[in-house]
């Protein structure tokens, strides 16, 4: 299959453009589309795309005619609608990064221009696609725990996961990228979609900003970790602890595309991952809590936090004939039936990021594009269906009103015929 990229950060290059390199007899990377030359650059090299289709913009790209099969869309979040738009009136098949945009109401039209064209396009909630989550659907399909009742859900975000992406990083400010709710959380409210099975009535939610403010930071603190900080050795947070070595991982190959010490030194120096995390211009969440009833008076009770060591998602799923608990880090779900019989068990495990989904999603899409199967797992439809969960969670927290989806829904289609 050959393809084109919009985006070469690190989704686009590491976690669907590394899947070519692993297996070039399935996809092949002809194009790509990226302002920033050095990004550009490394990933052209690494799939041998020519010159001339190596694009600093996505206009020049889907200006031309159709240049393959399948388009990936990687870029920032608010500059995912024009190009998808345009993607799809070109033909494409489109893999598309989550969130499908900031806004709900071009969502909704995402959606609705995929349905009209008939066009396959698979957004990115990659978690459906991992084996540990695939088990959960299937164990609950099977009424092994009866009817579901109430869940209890958490995204542990992680201490540094959070400083890194939504202190420092491209998802700080909710203006310049999307509430986090929706950017990190999107995943969340999709996978109790799909795992509950049913429609979502109405939310609630509650969050802040708390802790990574500037009245927070510590005495003898300087704005960048390197101009001379007192505390730098001891801050959980430094980053010449996290960035300053040569090795192309995450999260250092997100500060300089080239693994040395120097580039990194000096974008540590001169750019946003060098700055003191209590003195950035971020606005988004570092916690936040959304209550959700789904129909059949399902309650659901969620939390994402930065407050936590590691980094992973633990929930307790009680229905009327037992529970599952599970912890995707371990890989492990644990059913306590009320009878008094417990099971354990181990899902199957795939190579590849987000428990291997990442691998899963994009063997997924490529078998989509070779049969012509429109039918993903998760469409344009079914995903802005569980973005427009996080919509209203923020609208919520912003308000303090509890949201009535349907009402919600029926106000957003009405502005949207305004438009």
């Amino acid at each position: 299959m050959k393809a084109a990229l919009i985006g070469a950060g690190s989704r686009g290059f590491y976690a669907y453009g590394s899947y070519a390199l692993q297996y070039p007899h399935e996809i092949e990377f002809i194009a790509v589309a990226e302002p920033d030359k050095e990004k550009r650059e490394k990933f052209a090299e690494a799939h041998g795309i020519p010159e001339n289709m190596r694009f600093e913009d996505w206009p020049d790209l889907l200006d031309q005619e159709r240049v393959c099969e399948a388009l990936l869309i990687c870029s920032p979040d608010r500059d995912h609608y024009k190009p998808v738009m345009r993607a799809i009136e070109k033909g494409y098949s489109i893999l598309l990064e989550k969130p499908m945009s900031p806004s709900p109401i071009e969502t909704l039209a995402i959606a609705e221009a995929a349905e009209k064209h008939d066009t396959l396009l698979s957004v990115c909630h990659v978690m459906r696609y991992a084996p540990f989550y695939q088990s959960l659907k299937e164990v609950i399909d099977r009424k092994v725990i009866g009817d579901i009742v109430s869940v209890q859900w958490n995204e542990n975000v992680g201490y540094f996961h959070q400083a890194h992406s939504f202190v420092r990083g491209n998802w700080r400010n909710s203006k310049e990228s999307s509430p986090m709710i929706l950017q990190k959380s999107c995943h969340d409210m999709d996978m109790l979609a799909w795992l509950i099975g049913t429609e979502c009535k109405s939310v609630s939610s509650y969050g802040s900003l708390t802790y990574f403010k500037e009245e927070n930071a510590p005495e003898g603190s300087t704005h960048r970790c390197l101009d001379g900080c007192k505390v730098e050795k001891e801050c959980p947070y430094s980053a010449a602890k996290w960035y300053l070595h040569d090795r192309d991982v995450w999260p250092a190959n997100v500060v300089s595309a080239k693994p040395s010490i120097e580039s990194r030194l000096k974008a540590i120096q001169e750019g946003p991952y060098g700055r003191c995390v209590y003195r950035c211009d971020n606005d988004v969440v570092d916690h936040q809590v959304v209550n959700l009833l789904f129909d059949g008076d399902v309650t659901v009770s969620f939390t994402m936090t930065a407050f936590t060591k590691e980094t992973y998602r633990n929930f307790k799923i009680m229905g009327t004939k037992g529970e599952i608990t599970g912890h995707d880090a371990d890989n492990e779900l644990i059913i306590k039936h009320f009878a008094g019989k417990k099971e354990v068990i181990y899902p199957p495990t795939v190579d590849g990021g987000h428990m291997g989904a990442d691998t899963s999603i994009m063997q997924d899409f490529i078998n989509r594009v070779h049969t012509k199967d429109k039918g993903t797992l998760t469409s344009a439809r079914v995903s802005s269906q569980s973005h427009l969960i996080a919509f209203a969670a923020e609208e919520s927290r912003l308000s303090g009103a509890t949201i009535e989806l349907k009402n919600y829904i029926d106000e957003l289609e009405k502005a949207k015929e305004n438009v």
